[in-house]
């Protein structure tokens, strides 16, 4: 079974999430700023893929309300193969709509955190629902 990094890709930062070995439970890995460059988001997602051994990556797709592909998502699928180029790995896209919201909705059941703390968790956990939807579906 593949090993999966989630990439929940921001202009300011990037989220992401890691799979088990058996590719069935996603976590939360961390989260990072970045200067917006390729060059800079592959230097620092390259250390994850040897640590953790990753086979594949799964980066959140913006889907418009209605499940069309816009703008942002043509942006992010232009920055996926990118990344799977430059980090040698396959890139899956995921529907990412919604998990940012989500992920506050979590981090404000877990109780208060200050407005800093709920940024820095925020988009590793997207990361992870994100990464555990696309574990959950059915594989063809």
């Amino acid at each position: 079974m593949p090993r999966y990094l989630a990439i929940d890709y921001g202009k300011k930062r990037i989220g992401l999430a890691i799979s088990d070995a058996d590719g069935k439970i996603a976590a939360p890995l961390r989260q990072f700023t970045h200067d917006g460059t390729l060059e800079d988001m592959i230097r620092r997602i390259q250390p994850f893929l040897q640590e953790y051994e990753v086979d594949e990556l799964v980066v959140g797709l913006p889907l418009c309300k209605d499940g069309t592909e816009g703008p942002q998502a043509q942006q992010i699928r232009r920055i996926g193969q990118s990344l799977a180029q430059g980090l040698a790995k396959p890139v899956h896209y995921f529907d990412e709509s919604f998990s940012s919201e989500a992920a506050d909705d979590l981090l404000r059941q877990r109780g208060p955190l200050t407005p800093r703390a709920q940024k820095s968790r925020r988009d590793a956990l997207a990361a992870t629902l994100i990464l555990q939807s696309f574990l959950d579906q059915p594989k063809k």
